[in-house]
């Protein structure tokens, strides 16, 4: 299976990402990690975002595909577009083994994170998740899309996210 990650800087997908991996057995491919991997001295421009979301799609088609491995796809995904050009680019496999985390969380709890983030793959500030809220757009998708409120506890939502993957993995 295949699960995308979606949401604003500072939600916590990270977080819930890495706490969700190992109860589903996944590996995490983080668009921040890769980028750091890759670019000394990143400049996110459309072309290099295209550039690091592409390497993160043939990793995870070829982990999936290749090798029977979950993916958990820690990025924003915050367009409509977005998400469906990785879908698209993932097509080969089952549609039905993917999956979208749409993580939410109350601004003023985003902007207290974001205050105190320190030195780590993500270089998305205030001013960042400022832009990015005007260009957000919601989730649509209702099949396999699964809504969690990163103000919670992580290990509660990871617990909760795989009960409702693999239940719905059973009803078929």
């Amino acid at each position: 299976m295949i699960v995308f990650f979606s949401g604003l800087p500072g939600v916590g997908k990270t977080r819930l990402a890495n706490e969700l991996a190992p109860l589903i057995k996944a590996v995490v491919l983080s668009t921040d990690k890769i980028r750091k991997d890759l670019i000394s001295s990143p400049t996110y421009t459309e072309e290099e975002k295209e550039l690091i979301y592409d390497v993160m799609l043939i990793l995870a088609k070829y982990l999936h595909n290749a090798a029977g491995t979950n993916c958990i796809l820690d990025a924003t995904f915050n367009t409509k577009e977005s998400r469906r050009k990785a879908r698209e680019k993932l097509a080969s496999g089952s549609p039905e083994q993917i999956y979208v985390v749409e993580c939410t969380c109350p601004e003023d709890i985003v902007l207290s994170r974001l205050k105190a983030r320190k030195r780590d793959y993500s270089d998305a500030d205030i001013d960042v998740y400022r832009k990015m809220k005007h260009e957000y757009e919601p989730v649509e998708e209702k099949e396999r899309h699964i809504v969690a409120d990163t103000s919670r506890d992580p290990k509660t939502n990871a617990e909760k996210i795989k009960a409702r993957i693999f239940g719905e993995k059973q009803k078929k």
